[in-house]
């Protein structure tokens, strides 16, 4: 045996040695580290795939409550919403609740609508926004089923002119002061919307010829 052939078998056997030593002390948290590894991507996988069911399965339910609703099969519907806020995952309980209140109004109950819409208004653990969005959906129904105070207590707030439902909300109060004769008020909010430059074109046209109505009425002083 040749010396180089010699002192490659020792450096191999010196290596087996490290080797084995190595794994000898850190082998079997290796492969506890790959097992945790694979577990836990076997968990993030199957968490998804349930998460999905769930959502995939409430959003079968919206759906066809929805039909239900367009059908006009408004009780169906609404039980079908009702059980949905009971038992949905995900945002499909709020939508299933804030559609059951509109499925209310359709069928002529807008006491219970109203009474819906403020319940999720006054529902901390909702976000602001579909509060709001609740508020301004009570105060439309009532500019025909209610007082002009009636629309303001859920208005008001939101006809700062840092509200994005500034529009809506001003035209609710708009009309409900128009209907309740308070003709100036009613001019003063319309032609708020018609100068803000952030309304959308229909409310903006909408307010103009509310504007203009009033003003030849001769009533807004």
């Amino acid at each position: 045996m040749s010396d180089d052939s010699f002192i490659r078998e020792v450096n191999e056997e010196m290596r087996r040695e490290q080797a084995q030593k190595l794994w000898d002390r850190f082998g079997p948290a290796l492969l506890g580290l790959a097992i945790l590894v694979v577990l836990g991507t076997a968990a993030v996988v199957g968490y998804r795939y349930w998460d999905e069911t769930r959502a995939n399965r409430s959003g079968d339910a919206f759906s066809a409550a929805l039909k239900l609703a367009n059908d006009g099969k408004n009780d169906e519907a609404i039980a079908a919403l009702d059980q949905l806020e009971k038992d949905g995952y995900g945002a499909y309980p709020l939508l299933a609740r804030m559609r059951a209140a509109t499925v209310k109004a359709d069928k002529g109950d807008v006491d219970g609508a109203v009474k819906d819409f403020d319940d999720v208004a006054a529902d901390n653990a909702i976000p602001a926004s579909i509060r709001d969005m609740a508020r301004l959906r009570a105060a439309l129904l009532l500019v025909d089923h209610g007082s002009f105070a009636d629309v303001s207590s859920r208005v008001e707030a939101l006809t700062a002119d840092t509200n994005p439902l500034r529009h809506s909300a001003r035209e609710a109060l708009g009309l409900a002061a128009w209907k309740e004769g308070k003709s100036a008020d009613a001019l003063k909010l319309f032609d708020q919307i018609a100068s803000d430059d952030g309304a959308p074109r229909n409310v903006r046209q909408r307010a103009q010829l509310m504007a203009e109505l009033i003003r030849g009425s001769g009533n807004a002083s």
